[in-house]
């Protein structure tokens, strides 16, 4: 049963037993954005504003989660502002290690012009950890490895069956025979994936394929997943679906009722 706390995360996170959490899937309000709700955190104050609530987050995830933070600079008179950068400074300060970057490519994004720049279409996805070895099942996100394969794996070279070397020294070879019988690959930390439409009555949603993506990757069935910002409950309905055990905290009780018809099943909620 999903378990929704309502309420500022800063407070209810520290209602949550420490090292209980397999992953913090999120997206937290943008600098200067959702001021109606949210109250608009400047740029120039987001990274002592998101800090404390950081520091609930590694406190609550266990030693071999992930913590995956969805983020995007605004621009600010006529440059991008530097509150991303110095966030992920100041969260290494803090004691996560920022173990990748993904990529969301937004294959919809919104069209628009602008005098000095072209419209956004990806977003930042900050993978962060407590220590270096951390829970990931790789082979759970795996993709089609393609139509190359057909014509290129009927007719092998004998340089093909083995380790074929750079020739500019870079270290990096190849043996494409290592691909007969293989349907699946590995995919690349750049996820091309539609914005959400229909916006389930949020400002800001996401779609529901891009927690499901990382929950695939970072978690198990019965793994709990946190979003301390839950929104309209994307992240809450991708985990119950994927038969997790999933916790959200969200400031707006308005959203409590969405949350509900999303999740499909009862929701335990805290006020």
């Amino acid at each position: 049963m999903p378990r929704v706390l309502i309420g500022d995360c800063l407070k209810r996170l520290r209602e949550l037993p420490a090292d209980s959490v397999d992953l913090i899937f999120t997206s937290p309000p943008y600098a200067d954005a959702r001021a109606h709700s949210y109250g608009g955190i400047h740029p120039d104050d987001y990274v002592e504003w998101f800090l404390p609530r950081a520091a609930e987050l590694l406190r609550v995830l266990k030693p071999a989660g992930s913590f995956v933070l969805n983020i995007k600079e605004k621009a600010v008179r006529g440059e991008r502002h530097t509150y991303v950068l110095e966030l992920i400074l100041a969260l290494r300060k803090q004691g996560w290690l920022w173990t990748e970057e993904y990529i969301w490519h937004k294959k919809n994004c919104y069209p628009g012009k602008w005098p000095n720049r072209f419209r956004d279409s990806w977003e930042r996805l900050l993978h962060f950890n407590k220590n270096r070895n951390f829970q990931m099942f790789q082979d759970a996100v795996r993709v089609p490895a393609g139509d190359w394969r057909q014509r290129r794996l009927q007719r092998l070279s004998e340089t093909d069956r083995v380790r074929d070397e750079s020739k500019v020294g870079s270290g990096f070879g190849k043996n494409i025979s290592n691909w007969l019988g293989r349907e699946l690959a590995y995919p690349t930390n750049v996820l091309h994936m539609a914005t959400e439409c229909g916006n389930r009555r949020h400002s800001a949603a996401f779609p529901e394929a891009l927690p499901a993506w990382f929950i695939r990757l970072f978690t198990a069935p019965g793994d709990t997943v946190l979003d301390p910002f839950a929104g309209s409950g994307t992240t809450l309905a991708a985990a119950t679906a994927l038969h997790r055990h999933c916790i959200g905290i969200e400031l707006e009780s308005a959203y409590e009722q969405i949350i509900r018809e999303r999740c499909g099943t009862p929701l335990h909620c805290e006020n």
